[in-house]
């Protein structure tokens, strides 16, 4: 997806750049890249630490445990579907609603074995609360994150969003819930065990959270000023991760070694079971950089509209036209067809003037709405992906009605709640 994207950007600022210098601003085009190339450098550095560290957690067993905890346990379907639902709403505001989704998904397809109705009503149930759980923090999904980096909303204000998110996943998992079957599956046997340091990846991770958070609120510095410090604490426990392999590997070769010269001094033996030592860059090379690159696309592409005056007209037709209200929540059910990535950016681009409560129905509806599509969030196309041929489009499509009343729940919630904000 990134590769279009980035061809369009690449032709958009092109003809940015030639209307310019036609109306004589040899610079104005240059000054305007760098504006939104700066967004998007800000984002890159952030998220690509985030994902170094969610990538570090599983490859240290993190998750591991986690669904292999719930694969022995032997619960019904019942149980699983709100258990995994659970923990999608709670996890994904700090792993990120996509890291979510895959790690959750995975469970149900241990578990679900052939049962297809489980694994399609179960998936789905997860794509709801991994991304309604994002939007009450500005880990939990690439939206979140931008509002907060620009500064719209702090780091506690977006608490206000929890018990509508909440309602949002509620409602629709007990609609979802009469179509899990009543079925007790067959309990699996676990086999995975934490790595060495994860412990101290996993608490690095919550101290890089903090110094993200401390930096921006007391400091006044942009969130990834923290990220980036915690990469480096990361990297550099990496190395003590890499050297202590290292010398097992030695001490290894030395004993198999003696071993085998003991036995045939001609007989050269290699270790059949030898690790490959700890490196940090496999885990920066597994980040999602089609991801990455299809952002550096949308923001570049919605930059350039946007100096050439569509988001002006936009918003004037949008939200003068419209109203706040009815705008915000045309943008959740427009983010669920486009992609509420570049909607939301759209949105903040226009910055339209606009209450703090209405700055947090918008944050709300870009989350959640998503959820009214399989397409319409990096989760939902992940977990697509993820159980090919249980949970697809039309699958999801047959439920999008559930959805939708857990849409205009949240949002009725949200306003009665947070009254006072708009």
């Amino acid at each position: 997806k990134s590769k279009p994207i980035m061809v369009a950007a690449g032709i958009i600022w092109l003809l940015v750049a030639i209307t310019y210098i036609q109306q004589g601003d040899n610079l104005g085009a240059g000054v305007a890249f760098r504006h939104d190339l700066l967004e998007f450098a800000e984002l890159f550095l952030f998220l690509l630490a985030a994902m170094t560290f969610i990538n570090t957690m599983e490859e240290r067993g993190v998750f591991d445990i986690l669904r292999d905890w719930l694969v022995v346990k032997g619960f019904s379907f019942r149980k699983i579907f709100w258990l995994t639902g659970l923990i999608a709403f709670c996890l994904s505001p700090v792993a990120d609603n996509l890291t979510t989704a895959l790690l959750m998904a995975t469970v149900v397809m241990s578990v679900g074995g052939d049962n297809r109705k489980f694994i399609t009503v179960a998936c789905i149930n997860i794509v709801v609360a991994a991304n309604a759980g994002g939007v009450f923090s500005p880990f939990g999904d690439i939206t979140t994150l931008m509002v907060w980096q620009k500064g719209i909303i702090d780091f506690t204000g977006f608490f206000a969003l929890f018990v509508p998110a909440v309602v949002n996943w509620l409602v629709v998992a007990s609609i979802l819930i009469f179509a899990v079957p009543k079925v007790q599956p067959d309990p699996l046997k676990g086999r995975a065990r934490l790595k060495h340091g994860a412990t101290v990846v996993v608490a690095l991770f919550l101290f890089t959270i903090f110094m993200a958070v401390a930096g921006h609120n007391l400091l006044h510095l942009p969130p990834v000023a923290g990220m980036m410090t915690g990469l480096g604490l990361l990297k550099l426990f990496g190395y003590y991760l890499q050297r202590r392999d290292e010398r097992h590997a030695s001490v290894l070769n030395a004993s198999l070694m003696g071993s085998a010269l003991a036995i045939d001094s001609n007989q050269k033996v290699e270790p059949e079971h030898a690790r490959p030592t700890y490196d940090i860059y496999r885990n920066l090379q597994r980040a999602e950089w089609d991801s990455l690159m299809f952002f550096y696309g949308i923001i570049m592409c919605v930059g350039g509209l946007g100096a050439f005056g569509y988001l002006a007209i936009g918003s004037e037709l949008l939200y003068g036209g419209l109203g706040p209200t009815t705008a915000n929540i045309l943008v959740g059910i427009t983010s669920a067809i486009v992609d509420n990535i570049p909607v939301m950016f759209a949105v903040l681009e226009m910055y339209p003037d606009m209450s703090h409560g209405q700055w947090l129905l918008v944050t709300l509806t870009a989350g959640v709405g998503g959820s009214l599509l399989s397409i319409g969030s990096a989760a939902g196309v992940a977990v697509m992906g993820q159980a090919r041929g249980y949970y697809t489009f039309f699958a999801h499509l047959k439920w999008t009605w559930a959805i939708a009343l857990g849409y205009a729940a949240s949002i009725a919630v949200h306003m009665w709640l947070n009254a006072a904000a708009f």
